[in-house]
């Protein structure tokens, strides 16, 4: 089959390579216009452009998904069937051109978390469990019949980042499978069905000032927050009217202490406690605004807090 593969991040690249390695024509790829990153803000490709240029892949970075120039282009390409990995929402004329449809692959277990960012909501929420869904596009966000599934379990120690890198590969395997099953005929199509449990599941786009932690909190949810936000959009606090990244933290053991809600203590050493709706936490990786993370046994060599 002749296919159109639209992605941008990371999350899409194992995905593309797969794809690639099993020889299947990829007809073009599609991803955003190249932007600024980085510290430095150096206008560089997205990674799944890079992987396209590689191997010699027709490239589409469409401003605007509607434009008539880029469904003229689309149309040139006569696939047969569309694949998004981790890209924007398509209008109906783009998802609907190919004669096979249009599927995604979603970072959860739809119908649970449909959204932008649910590897980090599924961490936030304390899950035990999550998953790669594959379905075919529809008008809604997440809503369409799903094709494949497959379950992975939250670690108590993952974080975003971690469960990222685990649901990319998890990922790349069911995109395939789902190439394969729609080539054969064999695709199911499964309508999702919406409970009352999973409409409370929700995965909305995390912006800077949904990622303040909130002390007054259990320390369990503290955790599952900063746990679900690193590295990256990163939870964060303020202290002493400094900002900082909170990357990784523990419930305190053994704990004696009794702190107040976002009271910090500190030997000075090796151990900086700060106070939740139940036991104190214990902060084991942060970043002060303008440096690099650092372990809490550097951060207190150097700085003082509590």
């Amino acid at each position: 089959m002749r296919l159109i593969f639209m992605g941008t991040p990371d999350f899409a690249v194992p995905s593309l390579l797969l794809l690639l390695a099993h020889r299947y024509e990829i007809a073009a790829v599609v991803t955003a216009p190249d932007n600024p990153r980085g510290r430095g803000q150096k206008v560089t490709p997205s990674p799944v452009k890079t992987v396209a240029l590689a191997h010699q892949l027709p490239i589409l970075q469409p401003a605007s998904l509607t434009s008539p120039d880029f469904l003229a282009a689309l149309q040139r390409y006569q696939a047969h069937l569309q694949i998004v990995v981790a890209f924007r929402m398509l209008p109906q004329a783009v998802w609907a051109l190919p004669p096979h449809g249009t599927f995604n692959l979603h970072a959860s277990l739809l119908p649970a978390y449909r959204g932008a960012a649910p590897i980090n909501w599924a961490i936030i929420n304390g899950e035990q469990e999550t998953g790669v869904t594959t379905f075919f596009i529809d008008e809604s966000m997440d809503t369409g019949q799903v094709i494949f599934q497959d379950k992975t379990p939250i670690h108590p120690h993952d974080t975003a980042g971690t469960l990222h890198e685990r649901l990319k590969h998890q990922g790349a395997q069911l995109v395939l499978q789902t190439v394969r099953a729609i080539e054969r005929g064999t695709c199911p199509r499964t309508p999702q069905a919406p409970t009352p449990v999973s409409l409370h599941k929700k995965a909305p786009k995390l912006h800077k000032k949904d990622c303040l932690v909130i002390w007054l909190q259990p320390a369990t949810a503290v955790v599952n927050f900063i746990r679900g936000l690193s590295p990256y959009p990163a939870a964060w606090a303020v202290w002493e009217d400094k900002t900082y990244k909170i990357l990784q933290a523990t419930v305190a053991q053994d704990c004696s202490v009794q702190l107040q809600p976002g009271e910090t203590c500190t030997n000075g050493q090796q151990r900086l406690l700060v106070g939740t709706q139940t036991v104190p936490v214990a902060i084991q990786i942060l970043q002060p605004a303008g440096k690099k993370p650092m372990d809490v046994r550097a951060f207190l060599c150097g700085n003082q807090l509590g």
